[in-house]
């Protein structure tokens, strides 16, 4: 069979199990509304989870300093070409005195600081564990790591320490990384029980906090924050692609490895530097964050309803959190139940294997703190419908 034959054939393999996927065509964005084919929709797909990218005054307000500031449009180099500005050294500040860390490192995006991280870090003569549920990228972080790898079953800790145990003697360091907030599921990470694990066994400790940043903790550090255990994670990461509704990702930690990634990290030293305009919008998005307790308790709160209304109803609805996926098994089904909720006017697109494991497709409800109560109450019972329950 030709190249070009078989790559078709695959696409239409893809088709026929439902699992084929385009680019959406969207249109416009309009606070919790986006315009995708020309159809207005409630957008539920956004990991915009404080409404902050659609924040008018927020905007306009940085607009009007960038007329006086002239932030660059591209830093035209790596950070350590010409791409490193004060912006840059201002913004890694802030997040290590959010955190009370020694220091913080900016990336492009999550997928940067995911896939350069544990490469950096070990060699052949470690051993990195990882819940098995854990993002793509971090998956792929390993892969290209020369470590061997290991993934312990999903949250099932007295598996991870039956790994750790068997493994403490064999290998010079041991990683343990892990979501806090799961991506795909909503639920969450026991990070007290994660850090008990690191100090008995002498592990590294590596949390990803993508989904938890701005949505958990008084100050919206996380669930780090929650568990009283931001001094004790080895490094923490966040995005700024989510609820800090801006581009890129950063690191907390201490100055030491730092220095080490700096030196090290390929998805670091091989790219291209953000540009300044992103980093200032970065720094006004974190600063406001701090103060949105109120938004955060009602997202939460927002999200528990709806969890509950579902669940009460029959249907297959776990997490705890601003994420609600609805299990549907079959990607038909998701594929189904998306559609007949995009024709009542919501956008919740149907997730689809191998972004979670086989037999467990579903829709991946995406909350924000600027939804009410009455935009989403006849959700759960279109969903019932759709589903046959």
């Amino acid at each position: 069979m030709q190249f070009h034959d078989r790559i078709q054939s695959e696409l239409d393999d893809l088709a026929r199990r439902d699992l084929y996927r385009v680019v959406p065509d969207i249109t416009a964005r309009n606070g919790k509304n986006i315009t995708v084919s020309g159809q207005p929709l409630l957008n539920l797909s956004s990991n915009d989870y404080l409404g902050l990218g659609d924040h008018r005054e927020m905007l306009a307000g940085y607009y009007e300093q960038l007329r006086h500031s002239a932030y660059a449009m591209t830093s035209s180099s790596s950070r350590l070409l010409t791409g490193n500005t004060p912006l840059y050294e201002q913004l890694e500040e802030a997040l290590a005195k959010l955190y009370g860390r020694e220091a913080a490192l900016v990336f492009n995006s999550g997928y940067h600081a995911n896939i350069g991280i544990l490469p950096a870090l070990c060699t052949r003569h470690d051993l990195v564990l990882s819940d098995r549920l854990n993002h793509a990228s971090i998956i792929d972080g390993m892969k290209i790591a020369a470590a061997p790898y290991q993934r312990f079953r999903h949250a099932d800790y007295d598996h991870l320490e039956e790994l750790l145990a068997a493994a403490s003697e064999r290998y010079r360091q041991i990683f343990i990384v892990t979501e806090s907030v799961f991506s795909m599921d909503g639920d969450l990470a026991d990070l007290r029980r994660l850090v008990e694990l690191k100090k008995k066994y002498g592990a590294f400790l590596v949390v990803d906090e993508a989904h938890g940043v701005g949505v958990f903790g008084e100050r919206g550090l996380g669930l780090c924050e929650v568990a009283g255990v931001v001094q004790d994670i080895d490094i923490i990461t966040g995005t700024f692609g989510k609820a800090l509704a801006s581009t890129g990702a950063y690191a907390v930690m201490n100055t030491l490895f730092r220095e080490y990634l700096v030196n090290t990290m390929r998805s670091f030293i091989f790219t291209t530097a953000l540009p300044p305009v992103v980093l200032g919008w970065s720094l006004l998005t974190l600063d406001r964050q701090f103060s949105m307790t109120l938004e955060r308790q009602a997202l939460l709160q927002l999200s528990s309803r709806l969890r509950s209304e579902l669940q009460g109803l029959g249907l297959d609805v776990p997490g705890a959190s601003h994420i609600v996926p609805v299990i549907t098994g079959s990607n038909a089904l998701a594929v189904s139940l998306a559609a007949r909720l995009r024709e009542a006017g919501f956008l919740c697109l149907p997730v689809r294997p191998p972004t979670v494991p086989e037999k467990s497709a579903r829709i991946r409800i995406s909350l924000r703190s600027t939804l009410q109560w009455d935009d989403i109450a006849s959700l759960p019972e279109l969903a019932r419908r759709s589903l046959g329950s």
